[in-house]
């Protein structure tokens, strides 16, 4: 048995140094070695750090830099690190630091020294680089899937209730009538932003920093447009300071999530809103609500509220990474090992969110009735008898409004609503009203006439359902 084989006991470093000790003469310091240590963290990119050695070995072999048996071990060893990874067997160390050099450790247990030559023309700088935005990349793919999802929850609801009547607001007072059916279908759009701006942040992620080494590539004859194609990259990064110093991908794509949190967190407040006894336009089961400790009754929208707080997790972390990377020079700096917890926890709580907001949002029961009465409350018709006068009288449109405005202070004066509001009376205002106007002043009439592309109309909202439902099949 010699000590590079498989089953000899090696010890891969003098005892208590780290495997990049060579040039100290003594172990860090406890607390040193807790601020430095990342395997608590970055053990999330295992699945992504074997992908990223697998790949370059496999190069390092064609470019004849590695033997074949050599690669054939290192391949085999890895083979067998993530079988164990996968089975929850791995000893993942704090001694070794990182993901990087836990699992160098452990191949180097399995193989002998043949592991040593799996690092050669790479740095932990690009391999930590790789690892991250591949395991970005994935994270992105799952929200555009998460989000399609969401999409078509808001869509059958979209579908279902094309017609019903409810208030639309600005100010949260009551504007002009629209339809529950529309009312959905403006977060399919703003969804849908989201999943596009995943999508492209994706593209400019989508290169391989793999070969760029710590920060000025590499002497040895390596193939990075081979590796960059093996991970799934359209191309290698071009320029190896950049590789691996910047962390914009990251960035960009917790804007993203940013961005898609504060539209969660706009729909969680609406449905806490409609759900008050006060509007109670919707309804939720049991299975989205929970109850009170001391008040019976209660039945509150928590995982609503939540999600509408999970956006300071988002935007949090999209401020902590900015401010991480504001300052660093050229190229990698220990600082930018702070990017992963905040991204990490970022994405779990995005996907933990989209998914519980598809379940509220199939969930949801809307109450037609209610709606619809409170859809031509507080005079929301104004704008449509404003319309007729200009239609059928042909007021210039200011005009119209202010006779439109003297008729709603004499609505109220009279304790009604607009369609209730005599003849007599708005003739007063203008002799040449007809009966006709009454027309135009019931919510389904005002509803029913915003024909205009990507306005309320049934008809609209159900021809915006089928050209969506094409765009996510």
């Amino acid at each position: 048995m010699t000590a590079d084989s498989p089953d000899a006991p090696h010890t891969p470093t003098p005892a208590g140094q780290a495997m990049w000790g060579g040039r100290f003469s003594d172990k860090p310091d406890e607390l040193m070695q807790a601020i430095n240590v990342s395997i608590g963290f970055d053990k999330r990119l295992a699945l992504q750090d074997l992908a990223g050695s697998r790949a370059h070995c496999a190069m390092l072999r064609k470019a004849g830099v590695i033997s074949s048996e050599d690669a054939d071990a290192i391949l085999g060893g890895l083979e067998t690190i993530g079988r164990e990874i996968a089975a929850g067997t791995f000893p993942f160390r704090d001694e070794y630091e990182d993901i990087h050099m836990n699992v160098e450790a452990r191949l180097r247990e399995l193989i002998g020294s043949a592991a040593g030559r799996l690092h050669t023309a790479r740095s932990r700088n690009d391999q930590v680089a790789v690892d991250f935005r591949m395991w970005v990349r994935e994270a992105c793919d799952r929200t555009v899937g998460l989000l399609q999802g969401l999409q078509r929850a808001l869509l059958a609801q979209a579908e279902a209730h094309a017609d019903a009547l409810m208030p639309g607001f600005t100010h949260l007072q009551p504007a002009q009538p629209v339809t529950f059916g529309h009312h959905m279908l403006a977060y399919v759009e703003m969804f849908g932003r989201d999943a596009s701006r995943f999508a492209d942040a994706r593209k400019r992620m989508n290169e391989s920093p793999l070969g760029a080494a710590a920060l000025a590539g590499s002497p040895f004859p390596i193939d990075r447009h081979m590796t960059a194609e093996a991970l799934g990259f359209d191309r290698p990064t071009a320029n190896s300071l950049d590789s691996v110093s910047d962390r914009d991908f990251a960035l960009e794509s917790l804007a993203a999530g940013s961005i898609c949190a504060i539209h969660l967190s706009r729909l969680a407040e609406e449905i806490v809103i409609w759900m008050t006894p006060q509007f109670g336009f919707v309804k939720l089961s049991d299975a989205f609500t929970t109850g009170s400790s001391i008040m019976p009754q209660k039945k509150n929208p928590d995982a609503a509220e939540l999600i509408r707080a999970k956006a300071g997790r988002l935007m949090g972390a999209f401020t902590q990474l900015a401010t991480v990377m504001k300052g660093l020079p050229l190229t990698y700096s220990k600082d930018m090992q702070e990017d992963k917890v905040p991204t990490f926890e970022a994405f779990d709580a995005l996907e933990l969110s989209l998914r519980a907001m598809t379940g509220m949002v199939a969930d949801l029961a809307p109450n037609r009735e209610r709606m619809a009465a409170a859809a031509g409350s507080g005079f929301s018709t104004a704008t449509d008898l404003a319309d007729w006068l200009v239609r059928e009288l042909g007021l210039p449109f200011r005009d119209a409004h202010h006779v439109t405005g003297a008729a709603v202070k004499r609505a109220e004066q009279l304790g009604c609503e607009l369609p209730d509001l005599p003849l007599s009376e708005l003739q007063a205002l203008d002799g040449r009203i007809t009966q006709g106007i009454y027309d135009v002043l019931t919510p389904a009439a005002s509803a029913a006439s915003r024909k205009s592309y990507g306005g309320t109309a049934p008809d609209q909202v159900r021809a915006q359902v089928r050209r969506w439902k094409e765009i996510l099949a």
